[in-house]
């Protein structure tokens, strides 16, 4: 293939940024500050390694993901919790925060809701930015282990992926079977997970994540959510996916209940004001 004799001129036109944030809401971080001075532990589910778990968390609360035995990623979907066509959109969530996200920036909701679901309060990990290979933790890039990858890379029959885990764990909560569970299931957010894009060829990359126990990643509740987390077969994804080789551990699910003056103020984001019409 020839290149244009302008090949470099195009190359060396500046990116611009397809979506600027400056008029993007702004949570309040001061006032979560506050409430987190005074939390209750009011509930907590421990997914076991190779697993997943669901829980539940009310608007105005606060919720913790935890290491607690060894380093080890996790698989994160989150759902309006009494409306499941609300949803986690990672694509959007990247599109508006870039390739992880940490303390202050957000989930956000599939469309037609587009709201935040949770803010990040406080990260652990906060400290770790981005390496020298191009990697940083708390991915919404990569889109869960899954069985159907599997099977056409490397054949076999393998049941604990993470989409197959939160599959089971929402099948085994909402009391449905699986077939009935699994359209719900959807991109995650990768948390503790060391990530990036190789700088040659451009492809996704995992290398061990820097999670330890007693590291935990906090969020704030925008709305009533129901949660389910998979503890990853790839362990602390140092050397490969969906494995029944790699060291696994469990995660910790903390459930935390601010005190009554604070609950008191919250708001629950509105669903996004787009009238709907879409020019008809």
């Amino acid at each position: 293939m020839t290149e244009p004799q302008d090949a470099e001129a195009r190359r060396a036109i500046k990116p611009v940024i397809c979506y600027p944030v400056e008029t993007l809401p702004v949570p309040d971080m001061a006032l979560f500050d506050r409430a987190r001075a005074n939390l209750t532990k009011v509930d907590e589910v421990l997914v076991p390694p190779r697993d997943a778990a669901c829980f539940t968390v009310p608007a105005g609360h606060f919720f913790r993901i935890k290491s607690v035995e060894g380093s080890q990623v996790g698989d994160l979907n989150l759902w309006a919790r009494d409306d499941l066509s609300e949803r986690f959109y990672s694509g959007k969530t990247r599109a508006l925060h870039g390739t992880h996200i940490t303390t202050g920036q957000r989930m956000w909701s599939s469309f037609p809701h587009l709201r935040p679901m949770a803010t990040i309060t406080h990260d652990t990990l906060g400290w770790y930015g981005k390496d020298e290979f191009g990697g940083s933790v708390h991915d919404v890039i990569g889109t869960r282990c899954d069985p159907y990858t599997h099977q056409l890379l490397a054949g076999g029959q393998y049941h604990h992926c993470c989409h197959s885990n939160l599959t089971r764990a929402l099948a085994q909560h909402m009391a449905v079977s699986v077939d009935q569970a699994e359209p719900h299931v959807h991109d995650v957010l990768n948390v503790f997970m060391c990530t990036g894009f190789t700088r040659d060829t451009g492809q996704y990359f995992m290398k061990a994540s820097p999670v330890r126990p007693d590291d935990y990643l906090e969020f704030y509740a925008e709305i009533d959510l129901l949660g389910a987390l998979s503890a990853c077969p790839g362990g602390d994804c140092s050397s490969q996916h969906s494995s029944d080789v790699a060291a696994c551990y469990p995660l910790l699910v903390e459930i935390y209940r601010p005190d009554a003056v604070f609950l008191e103020t919250i708001k629950t984001p509105r669903r996004n004001g787009y009238d709907g019409t879409h020019g008809t």
